[in-house]
């Protein structure tokens, strides 16, 4: 067993959760001995104690109490030679700078007190230790599309700033209930986090400049097909990122999205084709210094394929004409 020890949050550290700043600095410790370690209070941040899912800040002091030595059998193996298969099949591109994955609908990107298989625990695929891939963004659960991870402490911390500009390009696709009129335009105003009636932990909720927790989002739209007025294929372009930003601006717009049960309009849903959200992250467009932009993108899930097919929409039309309306 190691000593006790106080170790200091780097700058590059800042805004991880503390289970990953774990995960990071000691892959042998598992999941659930940190669970116990922060139950009986044995790791804290700054004294107190703290939950695995705490946000750290630079320069913060965590407490390590002592811990099997590195070389120590694991208990269990980190990753299953499945989970490992699983992982490299989402697998878009891959460089010295970054991963980029195509995640699936219904995958966590990050853990939670009842979710033991998620995104996040899936990077052991690619590394372990300093050499352990990175998350820099997230998507929700239930979206599906294009993700990249960072191979670096460096690397993650020029993503992450890529990321919270506007410099780097994210395009989605959405199958929206109706049509949006006009056909396209921009999606602008303040939205906050309040409590769900619903369980969730996280529901946003329009909000007025200056009220409290309010954050300023806009979103640009532009209407690719229609399906009968019934539903329409719709391009995405979020300017800022707000937690559920697309599927909150769809939904106010009285066109939400197909499948979303959180985020309803008074359209009712499409019936003969999958309910599952029908939101894609379909492009990345990583700016590169000296160089083209990385552009990413990522084919359409199975349920987005049939519902595409189902309503005769082609998924291979050529849509940059409707991608120039969002510049």
């Amino acid at each position: 067993m190691s000593k006790v020890e106080t170790r200091t949050v780097a700058p590059d550290e800042a805004d991880i959760r503390l289970d990953r700043w774990f995960k990071r600095h000691f892959p042998h410790v598992t999941h659930g001995m940190l669970e116990k370690l922060l139950r009986t209070g044995q790791v804290r941040v700054d004294g107190g104690r703290v939950k695995g899912n705490q946000r750290l800040e630079a320069g913060q002091q965590i407490r390590v109490p002592p811990l099997p030595e590195p070389g120590a059998k694991p208990q269990g193996p980190v990753i299953t030679p499945e989970d490992k298969a699983f992982a490299r099949s989402m697998v878009l591109y891959e460089d010295d700078e970054l991963i980029a994955l195509n995640k699936p609908p219904g995958l966590p990107v990050q853990g939670g007190s009842k979710v033991t298989r998620h995104l996040d625990g899936l990077l052991d695929a690619f590394g372990t230790g300093e050499k352990r891939p990175r998350l820099v963004h997230r998507l929700d659960k239930d979206t599906s599309g294009v993700i990249v991870v960072a191979r670096s402490a460096s690397s993650a911390a020029r993503l992450a700033a890529l990321f919270k500009g506007r410099d780097l390009e994210k395009t989605y696709w959405a199958i929206a209930l109706g049509v949006l009129n006009p056909r396209h335009g921009e999606i602008t105003g303040y939205m906050k986090k309040t409590a769900s009636t619903q369980g969730d932990r996280e529901l946003m909720v329009a909000a007025r400049h200056g009220e409290e927790g309010a954050q300023y989002a806009l979103t640009r739209y532009a209407t690719a097909d229609e399906a009968a007025r019934r539903a329409s294929w719709v391009i995405l372009r979020p300017e800022t990122g707000r937690t559920h930003q697309l599927r909150v601006h769809l939904a106010v717009s009285g066109h939400a999205i197909h499948g979303d049960g959180k985020y309803t309009c008074d359209i009712p849903p499409l019936g003969g084709v999958s309910q599952k959200l029908h939101l894609h992250a379909r492009k990345l467009s990583i700016p590169r210094e000296g160089k083209k932009p990385l552009v990413l993108e990522a084919p359409l899930p199975k349920h987005m394929e049939a519902t595409f097919e189902a309503l005769g929409f082609d998924r291979e039309m050529d849509v940059k004409p409707v991608e120039a309306l969002l510049s």
